[in-house]
C-alpha cells in the first residue's frame, strides 16, 4: 500500500528556527551550502532527458553529477536473478526534500537490488574520499522499516568468502570498502559509521571491525505506515571521521552520544579488537611474552592512546593487592599492582575492561586508496555488495549528502532539524 500525500495546516508550528512552510529547495539549499558538500541525492533532481537517472547536487563548476544506476549485485556476481530498474524503487511522492526512494523487504534470493554509482565514474572524483589526511561526513535522512545494514557510502564488502553463499560464484572480488554509513550493523537502528585502512578485514577477523555506533537508535517503522506516521518518523543518520582526532562517530538525529563496550574479549566480533589490543601490549614487552603471538601483523595492532587519565576507581583492595579502573578516553583497564616490601606498589597486569564504541578510535593514518585497476568499490545507496547477501536495511531514503571534512555537533543539528519538515512533493 502506498501511503497517500498529507497536505500540511497553515497552522502548523515553527521547529527551532526553521519554519515548517520551508521550501524543498530551501532545504536543499541547507545542505549544499555547508561546508564540504561534494554531493547531495535528494531524488527529486534528474537527468534533463534520456534514462532520467537521479543525479546529485554539486559545488557549482562541478562537470561530475553522480546519477545513479539501478543494479542488482546478485545478478552481476553470481549470474542469478533479474536485473533492477528504477521500478523496483517505489516513490513515496514527498519527503525531508520533496522525494523518497523505498528499499523493500525483497523475498526473492537472487534480487538485491540498490542504487549506485559504477566505479569507472567515481575513481579519482570528489566522492571518491581516501588517503592520508582525508575526513569524511556521510548524512542520510530515512525511515528505518528493518534491518542494520548499509544506508550508502563506498563500501563493497567483497564476494570472496568462502561460505554457503558463495558457492558456485561467478565473480570473486576481495573487499573494496573506503567510507560508509550503516544503520546499525551490532546495534540495529544506531547511526553506525565504518571506515577502512586496507578495503578489507581488520585483526585477523574476516570482517573490517572500525566502526562505530550512536547512542540513539532509530525505531522500526512499517514502511506502509499512514501519510500522518510516516511524515513523523524521519530519522537523520550521520557518521563523521576525523583525519585530525582519528576518531570515528556516529550521530543519530544530530546527537553522537557515548557507548561503551564492556568486557570485549566476550563479544562475538570485538574480541578480535580486543586481541589486536592484547597483541600490541604484548608486542611492547621486552622478549616473547606468555599468549605472545610473534606472527600477528604490527599493523593491524590496536592501541588507543591511554596517555591521559580520565579517572580511576578502586574495584577491590587488601594489604598486599589493589585493583584499579582506568578509564581513558577510548578504553578503560584493569590494573592488578602489588605492595612491595617498601610499601609502594608496582603494576603486574592489566586487562582491557571496556572499549568505547562512540567515538571509536580508528588506528591509521589513510582510508583504504584503490588503485584505477578494478579494486575500488562503487557508490551505492541502499545496499552493499557483499558475500552473504542478507536484505539489509528497508525502508524510506529521503537524502543522501556526502562532505569531505568531518562536520561539527552545531552543523549536524542544523541538518538534522531538516528531517522534521516534510512536504508536498507539488512544494518544490
Amino acid at each position: 500500500m502506498r501511503p497517500h500525500v498529507l497536505l500540511f495546516s497553515a497552522a502548523l508550528p515553527v521547529i527551532g528556527t526553521w519554519s515548517a512552510f520551508a521550501t524543498p529547495a530551501d532545504r536543499v539549499a541547507t545542505v549544499t551550502s555547508t561546508p564540504g558538500c561534494v554531493a547531495f541525492w535528494d531524488f527529486v533532481q534528474r537527468e534533463p532527458s534520456g534514462a532520467r537517472r537521479f543525479t546529485a547536487h554539486v559545488p557549482a563548476g562541478a562537470t561530475n553529477h553522480f546519477p545513479l544506476d539501478a543494479g542488482n549485485y546478485v545478478h552481476d556476481y553470481w549470474g542469478e536473478g533479474r536485473t533492477a530498474s528504477y521500478a523496483d524503487f517505489p516513490l513515496l511522492g514527498r519527503g525531508p526534500f520533496g522525494e523518497a526512494i523505498r528499499i523493500r523487504q525483497e523475498t526473492d534470493a537472487t534480487f538485491r537490488p540498490f542504487l549506485f554509482v559504477p566505479r569507472a565514474r567515481l575513481h579519482d572524483s570528489s566522492i571518491d574520499l581516501k588517503g592520508p589526511g582525508q575526513s569524511v561526513t556521510v548524512v542520510v535522512w530515512a525511515i528505518r522499516e528493518s534491518g542494520n545494514h548499509a544506508l550508502a557510502g563506498i563500501w563493497h564488502e567483497g564476494t570472496d568468502l568462502k561460505q554457503n553463499e558463495t558457492a558456485g560464484i561467478k565473480r570473486v572480488e576481495r573487499g573494496q570498502r573506503q567510507y560508509a554509513l550503516f544503520a546499525g550493523l551490532n546495534r540495529a537502528g544506531a547511526a553506525c559509521g565504518h571506515v577502512s585502512e586496507n578495503g578489507a578485514s581488520s585483526f585477523l577477523n574476516r570482517y573490517a571491525l572500525h566502526k562505530s555506533n550512536s547512542a540513539g537508535v532509530a525505531p522500526a517503522v512499517p514502511a506502509d505506515s499512514s501519510a500522518a506516521v510516516l511524515d513523523a518518523s524521519w530519522q537523520c543518520f550521520a557518521m563523521t571521521y576525523n583525519h585530525a582526532t582519528h576518531e570515528l562517530t556516529g550521530w543519530l538525529n544530530g546527537v553522537a552520544g557515548d557507548r561503551w563496550l564492556e568486557n570485549p574479549k566476550t563479544d562475538t566480533l570485538i574480541k578480535s579488537a580486543y586481541q589486536a589490543w592484547l597483541q600490541a601490549r604484548l608486542h611492547r614487552e621486552p622478549g616473547l611474552q606468555p599468549g605472545e603471538d610473534p606472527a600477528f601483523p604490527p599493523d593491524q595492532f590496536y592501541q588507543p592512546p591511554e596517555d591521559q587519565l580520565v579517572s580511576t576507581k578502586i574495584l577491590r583492595e587488601s594489604v598486599d593487592e589493589r585493583v584499579e579502573l582506568r578509564e581513558f578516553r577510548y578504553t578503560r583497564i584493569e590494573v592488578t599492582l602489588r605492595r612491595g616490601a617498601d610499601g609502594t606498589f608496582t603494576e603486574t597486569a592489566r586487562d582491557l575492561a571496556a572499549l568505547r564504541l562512540n567515538p571509536w578510535w580508528f588506528s591509521h593514518v589513510r582510508l583504504y586508496t584503490p588503485a584505477n585497476d578494478g579494486t575500488g568499490g562503487p557508490f551505492t545507496i541502499g545496499r552493499v555488495i557483499h558475500s552473504s547477501r542478507g536484505v539489509g536495511f528497508t525502508g524510506w531514503i529521503g537524502g543522501v549528502a556526502v562532505f569531505n571534512r568531518a562536520l561539527g555537533a552545531e552543523e549536524l543539528a542544523k541538518l538534522a532539524q531538516l528531517r522534521s519538515l516534510a512536504t508536498t512533493a507539488s512544494g518544490r
